[in-house]
């Protein structure tokens, strides 16, 4: 009997009305909110010409969810996950068409926007995590693979489209527009969602004992394990390091290039692209045999491509090099996701998934504060050619542990 192949695997899940309804809004949702991001770093380059503030408007975005991430996580093990996902989708809504208004009618200031910012990572804190619980449930339990797979493909397609389509609102009528169409992208996720119901539904945690107690045994619970501890602090490091270039990418358009919306348009969408490629190779995969060898080589793909990305001034010669950053730096994140969601006990998965959020996300957001106020003295170039150097140092204090994680990682299964 012919072994089927990943796209078969996607074929299969998308026959479920309520995971095919909702991969469709979240396709729109996850346009628009690239368009944001693309919008509020340009916005907060008009509005400062500071690389310092824009570290810190991508440190407010994210810092929240450093704190709330592990709290929000083992709430979604405790209450509906779908109706937590559809709250704070609602919520993600007013901040969106708060931000328009005031764009549109000249009273946002760098100030209002930082406020809004940090409103929107309570946000993201909270439908991240009942997301990543929810996701699963959509689907039958031999198609969790394939739905990780086809998430991580469509939300790298996004990163290719969206600053694409926001380089075009931004350059043809303004930031204001591209506000405007993130706040409709989350209006028609939420009618989308009225569509969509779980096909299997998880027991809610009643294990007792606080969340804070909860919280404390995932976390000695990933400490403990021989291959998910070393894995998310080698993550911890590289997204610290390297994943807090896109934040950076409005000055190097800027400063670096002199390209403007149109080049931080161009700079973004290489990254997508190269991510979108990725995501497509990693939804094909079917087998874990190999896969954390790979995880591991992309930490010094990273750094390669970090450093031919800053060694140049030549935009398509940048181009390639960012692209390849993007292709390695989620074959890098998503399959570590595959690897632990394959291996994590099912009885930790919510607090697990919950650290690892947290680490994806709040990582970069410390690194671009960090690069940020460093390149107020000395430019940007420096010190993401210094963070690229510390991804190598990473790589290196893993190799002599790396057979082991592989054993604990390819021959393990979830308890």
């Amino acid at each position: 009997m012919k072994k089927p192949s990943g796209f078969d695997g996607i074929v299969e899940i998308l026959k479920n009305p309520s995971y095919r309804n909702y991969t469709i809004g979240s396709s729109f949702s996850l346009v628009g909110t690239w368009v944001h991001r693309v919008a509020a770093g340009w916005l907060t380059w008009q509005l400062t010409e500071s690389g310092a503030w824009l570290g810190i408007i991508a440190f407010a975005d994210l810092f929240t969810m450093v704190l709330l991430s592990p709290f929000a996580g083992a709430i979604a093990d405790r209450v509906d996950r779908l109706w937590l996902f559809k709250l704070f989708q609602l919520l993600s809504l007013f901040q969106a068409v708060a931000i328009a208004i005031l764009v549109f009618t000249g009273l946002i200031t760098i100030e209002l926007l930082l406020g809004l910012t940090i409103y929107l990572g309570v946000c993201h804190a909270f439908h991240t995590a009942a997301r990543h619980a929810l996701v699963p449930t959509l689907v039958p339990h031999e198609g969790i693979g394939a739905a990780i797979g086809l998430s991580s493909f469509i939300f790298n397609l996004a990163r290719f489209i969206g600053p694409a389509v926001a380089g075009i609102i931004i350059v043809t009528a303004g930031v204001g527009p591209a506000f405007a169409f993130n706040a409709l992208s989350f209006t028609i996720f939420l009618v989308v969602l009225m569509r969509v119901e779980v096909v299997r539904r998880d027991a809610i945690d009643k294990t007792g004992g606080g969340i804070w107690s909860n919280i404390a045994d995932g976390y000695r619970y990933t400490v403990a394990h021989p291959a998910i501890g070393p894995l998310l602090l080698l993550l911890i490091v590289s997204s610290f390091a390297a994943r807090s270039i896109v934040d950076l990418l409005p000055g190097f358009a800027e400063d670096v290039f002199a390209r403007g919306a149109a080049g931080l348009a161009w700079l973004t969408s290489a990254m997508g692209l190269g991510a979108t490629l990725a995501g497509l190779w990693l939804a094909r995969r079917q087998s874990l045999v190999g896969l954390t060898g790979v995880v591991l080589a992309q930490v010094v793909v990273i750094a390669a491509a970090l450093i031919a990305f800053v060694a140049t001034d030549i935009f398509w010669v940048a181009i390639p090099a960012l692209m390849l950053s993007g292709f390695a730096m989620i074959i890098n994140g998503v399959g570590s996701q595959v690897l632990i969601q394959s291996t994590v006990a099912g009885a930790m998965r919510g607090r697990v998934m919950s650290l690892f959020t947290l680490i994806l996300q709040g990582s970069p957001a410390f690194g671009t504060l960090i690069i940020g106020v460093v390149s107020e003295s000395i430019g940007l170039r420096i010190p993401v050619a210094v963070a690229a150097v510390l991804c190598l140092a990473a790589w290196l204090w893993m190799v002599p542990r790396a057979a082991a994680v592989s054993r604990a990682f390819e021959g393990e299964r979830p308890g």
